[in-house]
């Protein structure tokens, strides 16, 4: 694995660790008290492991996803889509398909809220991470 790998991991998982936390437990946690979601002792290690592995596949992700495109913003600007809808739907729309919750809709929006949030700050330093990086095709091995 190269320095840029390393640097966009921590691009992902230095910021979306504190945001979550504050976002979910600090700010909006009357809101998800209201919405009778969360178990009174949230497993924060859990939460940890997730979002190293998420940080892993998307600073992995990212240069194979914005490399055919035309320019820098360009490439954010489609890896904030994929990686935005992409969170969203396995993050959102599972748990309020399959838990009960006191508003659906509520979950919805305030969870909506948070993958647009997350994205927005980790991908423009995902970015600066893989700043000028171009992938190289990989030799075959015989």
């Amino acid at each position: 694995m190269n320095r840029r790998f390393w640097l966009g991991f921590l691009a992902y998982l230095l910021p979306t660790f504190p945001l979550g936390y504050v976002w979910h437990l600090v700010v909006f946690k009357t809101t998800y008290e209201q919405l009778e979601l969360f178990r009174d002792d949230v497993i924060i290690p859990f939460g940890l492991l997730s979002m190293t592995i998420q940080g892993l596949l998307f600073s992995w992700l990212f240069p194979r996803v914005t490399a055919s495109a035309a320019s820098p913003v360009q490439g954010a600007v489609r890896f904030f889509a994929l990686a935005s809808v992409l969170a969203w739907s396995f993050t959102t729309l599972p748990v309020a398909a399959k838990y009960r919750m006191a508003s659906v809709s509520g979950f919805m929006a305030i969870e909506t809220g948070f993958t647009l949030a997350q994205y927005a700050i980790v991908v423009p330093l995902l970015a600066l991470a893989w700043r000028g990086a171009v992938l190289q095709p990989e030799p075959v091995r015989a």
